[in-house]
């Protein structure tokens, strides 16, 4: 599953704010912090803050911060305040008539709802305090490199290296 920038930059807004603590974080700072812009950032804080996950305070001295302490915001939360939660596939006639098209929607709405489920499992305080980088990542090969190796394994051919 693919999620999108939104929801992306939902939660690293949200862990700005985890890590400023209790002080108003703003708009502008998290703007230029996360690369941004601040009509995006705006957007997102809209979300969250009809969500109740962050608090916005309007002015000059305003900003916004966590509604609740971190470890009680589920990653699960922010998907449902961003992402659509429910997904349906269009189904043909004969499908509607043969039940077909409701369970292959029950399907997939079984698949989302377990993937929410294991981010219920982890909360803002998780992703605020990181993981450490895994090491360099071994390169993926291109579409020709994988097809030109898998060449060289069929029968009858010697590979060269």
């Amino acid at each position: 599953m693919r999620l999108t920038k939104s929801t992306s930059h939902a939660i690293r807004i949200l862990i700005e704010c985890a890590r400023a603590d209790d002080r108003l974080v703003k708009v502008a700072e998290l703007s230029e912090r996360l690369q941004i812009t601040q009509q995006n950032v705006f957007k997102i804080v809209n979300l969250l803050a009809r969500a109740r996950l962050i608090e916005a305070m309007r002015g000059r001295n305003g900003g916004v911060r966590l509604a609740r302490p971190p470890g009680a915001i589920r990653i699960g939360d922010v998907v449902r305040a961003t992402e659509v939660t429910h997904v349906e596939i269009d189904d043909d006639v004969a499908d509607r008539k043969q039940g077909r098209g409701r369970r292959v929607n029950q399907i997939l709405d079984d698949a989302l709802s377990a993937f929410i489920d294991v981010l219920d499992q982890h909360t803002l305080a998780d992703m605020a305090r990181g993981v450490p980088a895994p090491g360099p990542q071994p390169r993926r090969k291109s579409r020709a490199e994988a097809k030109a190796a898998s060449a060289s394994m069929l029968p009858g051919r010697v590979a060269r290296h």
